[in-house]
């Protein structure tokens, strides 16, 4: 079996940026497996906002992920002796079908009174094939993944 997919929520985003005790063991922890830790642009730009200590933590942490399709991204896959391997999934932008999974997951997703827009994550965990979303609204994330149903995505509360 090979090893699950690393997917941050903004709220890892921002346990992390305040240096939760819990997030930056599990971060520092994935700096071994194969697939960095995925953070989608949306993610990123929900927590980043021009604060020298907050740009510095950030800049830090994006060292160890990738922002799937940004140019200036680290690889979604570390080195290994036989070259960098490609990730399919994080090189392909989403098609129509993903924005309609999407739609799907918004709009029949029973959430939390607490609502946040997190479907974007359960679908990228869910195109990983195998993943583990880490996040601080696990209630959301398993609202989204019941309307997606993957096959092998697991929730990590941070």
């Amino acid at each position: 079996m090979s090893a699950r997919v690393p997917v941050y929520d903004t709220g890892m985003l921002i346990a992390l940026a305040d240096r939760k005790a819990k997030a930056v063991a599990l971060h520092e922890g994935l700096r071994t497996v194969p697939h960095r830790a995925l953070v989608l642009g949306p993610v990123l730009a929900q927590v980043w906002r021009p604060r020298p200590a907050l740009v510095h933590a950030l800049s830090g942490i994006l060292k160890d992920c990738t922002v799937p399709q940004a140019r200036t991204s680290e690889p979604p896959m570390r080195e290994t002796k036989a070259g960098r391997p490609e990730c399919l999934a994080c090189a392909t932008g989403p098609d129509l079908a993903d924005w309609r999974r999407i739609g799907t997951a918004l709009g029949r997703a029973t959430l939390p009174a607490k609502k946040r827009p997190d479907a974007w994550v359960a679908l990228a965990a869910a195109r990983h094939g195998s993943a583990v979303i880490f996040t601080t609204d696990p209630g959301d994330i398993h609202a989204y993944l019941t309307v997606l149903a993957p096959t092998d995505v697991h929730v990590v509360a941070v």
